[in-house]
Formats: C-alpha cells, sequence, structure tokens
C-alpha cells in the first residue's frame, strides 16, 4: 500500500520514472490495489503522450481497473469523440451495475465533455443526467468537468464564455487541478478557432503551452490542430493514428461547429 500511494504522490509531483517504478512493482505483486496500479500505468503512459501504450494498457484493466473510461480518456485525445462516447457510456453502465456512484458520474460527465464538441443540443441533454448523478456527491474534478463541457457546448456563441472559463480557470487553480485547468484553457482555444479569432487563439496556445510544459504537452498540439496551424514545436507525441489524421480530426470538430453556428 506504502509503495502505491508514494507512486500516486510521485505522478502528481512530476517524477514519472520513479511513480512509474513503484506502480509496476504493485502491478506486478497481483494484490489489492494491483488494478489500480495498471490504470495508473495507463494514466502515466498518457500523460506522457504514448497513446498506444496507454490504450493497450486500458484494454487489461478490466473493470477493477475502470478499463472503459481509460479508454474514452485516451479515444478523446485523438479527437475521436465518438469512440470516447461509446467508451464512457459502457463506463457508465458498469459502475451502475457495481454500484459505484462516484464512477458513475465521472463517467457521465466525461461523456457530456465529448460529446459537446460534437453536438451542442444533445449535450444538454448528457450534461442533466450528469448533474442527476452528482446529487449528493462531494466530486470537485467532475462538477469542473461538467463547467468545462457547457463551455465547449457555448463555444462560437454567447458572450460570457471567456468570463466563466476564467472563473473556471481559477477555481481549478486553487484547487491544484492541473487536468482540469488544462481542459478549460483548451475549451477556451476551441471557443477562439470557432470564431476565427487568430489574435486571442495564438494567446491561449501560449497559455496552454506553460501550463502543460511537465504534463500533458499534447494539449498545446491539440490547440494548434483546432486552429490549422503548423505545430511550433516537437513533443514526441505518440498518437494511435497519424498526427496528420488527429489534426485533421480535431480540425473537422471545429469547421462542424461553424458550420452549425452560420446554418442557424
Amino acid at each position: 500500500m506504502g509503495i502505491y500511494y508514494l507512486a500516486k504522490a510521485q505522478r502528481d509531483l512530476g517524477r514519472t520514472g520513479a511513480s512509474r517504478r513503484g506502480m509496476q512493482l504493485v502491478a506486478d505483486g497481483g494484490g489489492r490495489l494491483a488494478p489500480a496500479a495498471r490504470r495508473g500505468l495507463a494514466h502515466l503512459a498518457r500523460l506522457d503522450g504514448d497513446f498506444p501504450t496507454a490504450l493497450a494498457t486500458a484494454q487489461t484493466l478490466g473493470w477493477p481497473g475502470r478499463h472503459h473510461r481509460v479508454m474514452g480518456d485516451v479515444w478523446w485525445i485523438q479527437g475521436d469523440m465518438n469512440q470516447a462516447a461509446t467508451a464512457y457510456e459502457a463506463a457508465r453502465h458498469d459502475a451502475e451495475q457495481h454500484g459505484v456512484a462516484g464512477e458513475q458520474a465521472t463517467s457521465q460527465a466525461q461523456r457530456a465533455f465529448v460529446l459537446a464538441f460534437t453536438d451542442p443540443r444533445r449535450a444538454d441533454d448528457e450534461l442533466e443526467t450528469a448533474q442527476q448523478l452528482l446529487d449528493g456527491l462531494d466530486l470537485r474534478a467532475t462538477t469542473l468537468t461538467t463547467q468545462i463541457a457547457a463551455l465547449v457546448r457555448d463555444a462560437g456563441t454567447t458572450p460570457d464564455v471567456e468570463d466563466r472559463a476564467r472563473a473556471l480557470q481559477a477555481e481549478a487553480a486553487a484547487a491544484g487541478i492541473v487536468a482540469a485547468q488544462a481542459m478549460t484553457h483548451l475549451a477556451m482555444c476551441f471557443h477562439h478557432a470557432v470564431r476565427n479569432d487568430h489574435t486571442q487563439a495564438g494567446a491561449a496556445i501560449s497559455r496552454l503551452r506553460d501550463l502543460t510544459r511537465d504534463h500533458y504537452t499534447y494539449y498545446a498540439d491539440i490547440a494548434q490542430f483546432m486552429t490549422d496551424v503548423p505545430l511550433d514545436q516537437v513533443s514526441g507525441t505518440r498518437w494511435l493514428d497519424s498526427e496528420q489524421h488527429t489534426r485533421d480530426r480535431w480540425r473537422s470538430l471545429v469547421t462542424a461547429r461553424q458550420a452549425h453556428h452560420s446554418g442557424r
């Protein structure tokens, strides 16, 4: 138990090599925390942008390691929102069958987040379900995810999007939840890309780059895919498909949203 929680702390401190060694030791031991350690290894691979390893590890986790949710976490970063949404739905059903309310809410919040990129109207229903599942639970990170999903849903439209984003960034920073900070910045990059505001998009990408120097470095890549500009740095990310396929998927989410707004 001590090795596992030390490895978790090392991961949070950015000591990924030491964390990986500890997680591997616990996973190899086959004890009660082995599934959590294997999930930790998948998360470490995702932090490093090694998505083939992250997905391969996720596929071995089973329910104890929350395999469907971990796979959803890999798929959405590739811009494959439909496959991610399917994985999160399976994760929510698994959690319901096992009576784990927190996991249900977390999986549903992630599903709402990814579908907010593809279908703003559908996102309303998914967010309502997430709010129902969160009722009575104290899950700060998951609550932030639903609020970020609402930003993505409203990207390119309501004038208060940027004010809401600043409030969320401050809340996530105060809570020390780096993933929520990065997701909020990414949502704003999407907003600026939809609006074709290259000045604001460039500033948002710069802030995102500063935030993700140690972890989630590929978020800045994704932001540049959305705005259809060349990468300004080599991140070393290993995408599941080619970089070009990933770029095309993210860019298509932007152009589809622009078409959605112009068709109103």
